[in-house]
């Protein structure tokens, strides 16, 4: 719609080209362009999206375009902390591996699109995808935690595209409805391994870690050195 609009923009072209109003129209537009460089060209390669976004970015790359996307609540960056500490202790002790929290992008193949999970587990071997700014190639296990807005694309497009990337386990976790579902890839699809709002899930590809889903919903949530515990890591 809003390349329609430009076209159809009445034009200001009937100024002389030289005329000291178009010339101030024309360094004006300049201007803008060097002030506001965070605005994202419309179509872009991958490339030119890894260096123009930053850190700070809230943004994923779907089909040549950048997608924004909105700021977390604090609930859910809470589930995040929590997940990557524990996750992280698990995976350091056995070094099994790396844990990667948002931000950081994953690019599951050359036809699909760079998103941004909220939390990646890469294992020992196959480090080797870890780029500078992103996982070239899937990660071993991915983790969304859905909000109301992000709900429908973590359980359609990521959902196909994480499988048809080859990842294999996949977490969804729904902190709004208390929900929990826990996905293990078979012949190219997932197969839900676990869901519900309580009980324990084994995990695939960390090998000896278990989660008692009850732990998300608590408000607090627990303390990571209880889990931890309980866990048997300290």
């Amino acid at each position: 719609m809003r390349e329609q609009e430009a076209i159809t923009r009445p034009q200001t072209a009937s100024r002389p080209l030289t005329s000291p109003v178009s010339d101030e129209e024309s360094l004006r537009q300049r201007l803008l362009e060097v002030l506001l460089p965070s605005s994202a060209p419309r179509k872009m390669t991958y490339e030119e999206f890894l260096a123009w976004a930053d850190e700070d970015t809230l943004a994923e790359w779907v089909d040549g375009e950048v997608a924004m996307y909105s700021p977390a609540s604090n609930r859910h960056q809470d589930m995040v902390r929590f997940l990557a500490a524990i996750l992280s202790v698990f995976v350091e002790t056995s070094d099994l591996g790396v844990i990667r929290p948002a931000p950081f992008q994953i690019k599951l193949g050359p036809d699909l699109p760079g998103r941004e999970p909220d939390l990646l587990f890469v294992a020992v071997d196959h480090l080797d995808r870890l780029k500078e700014t992103y996982l070239d190639g899937p990660a071993d296990l991915v983790v969304e935690i859905a909000s109301p807005e992000s709900i429908g694309r973590d359980r359609g497009d990521k959902f196909y595209e994480y499988a048809r990337g080859g990842v294999p386990e996949y977490w969804l976790i729904d902190p709004e409805m208390e929900w929990a579902e826990f996905y293990q890839l078979e012949g190219g699809r997932y197969r839900m391994a676990f869901s519900g709002k309580e009980g324990r899930y084994d995990a695939l590809v960390l090998t000896g870690f278990w989660l008692r889903v009850e732990w998300l919903w608590q408000e607090p949530l627990p303390k990571v050195l209880d889990v931890l515990r309980e866990l048997g890591l300290i």
